[in-house]
């Protein structure tokens, strides 16, 4: 939530998603601080492809209505209805600037960043419920050697019933995890990935300021 509010005061444009059904009133905080900025909004409504043009248009106006500083934009993730709309719609809003980075510099993040990253998305697609939201993913080692990457990576849940959970029986859904991690990591990187994952448990990681700290979401 740090990290929201710290986005509030630096963009150039929000995108404000919510999702057919949804409703102004039943919005976190944020929306009611973000309808109050200058910053240019485009308001993302989502699966629209599970709902009648009637319905879409019903909503589309309730939130219009609710937000006349913004533009409203009918959405569908999943089949990318209206995905070139949204993105016209966001260069046009995008102010024009010198570049931040060099040409040929496509990130300012390390390697390790985009290794937790890639694991993280595998526990997100593979499991339900609250697991998923307890881990966190640290890159403990990524080494270069040759045409081969070794890398070490600890996942942390919050408690202790939790591990068997993400590790699965025998080990399968931990494998499962490693398998389908290594496999977009070797084409990230263009080299064979040796991967090597661990379980851990910090009691209550999310509500722990030294853990939070750890895992860099304080100063």
């Amino acid at each position: 939530m740090e990290f929201v509010r710290t986005s509030l005061e630096d963009a150039d444009v929000f995108l404000y998603m919510v999702q057919m059904g949804d409703k102004p009133e039943n919005q976190p905080e944020e929306y009611e601080k973000i309808k109050k900025m200058k910053v240019p909004v485009l308001l993302l409504m989502n699966k629209i492809d599970l709902f009648g043009p009637d319905e879409i248009e019903v909503q589309q106006q309730i939130w219009q209505e609710d937000f006349p500083m913004a533009k409203v934009v009918p959405f569908s993730a999943r089949y990318h209805f209206d995905a070139n709309i949204l993105i016209l719609d966001l260069i046009g809003l995008l102010p024009e600037s010198e570049p931040f980075f060099d040409k040929e510099e496509w990130t300012d993040k390390p390697e390790r960043f985009f290794v937790t990253e890639v694991i993280r998305e595998k526990i997100l697609l593979n499991y339900k419920q609250e697991i998923p939201y307890s881990c966190e993913v640290v890159c403990t080692s990524f080494v270069h050697d040759g045409d081969l990457i070794r890398i070490s990576a600890d996942i942390y849940v919050e408690r202790e019933s939790q591990k068997p959970i993400l590790i699965g029986k025998g080990g399968e859904m931990l494998k499962k995890v490693g398998t389908q991690s290594r496999t977009d990591l070797e084409k990230f990187f263009g080299k064979k990935i040796f991967l090597e994952t661990h379980v851990r448990v910090a009691d209550n990681w999310r509500n722990n300021e030294s853990m939070l700290r750890k895992f860099g979401y304080k100063d």
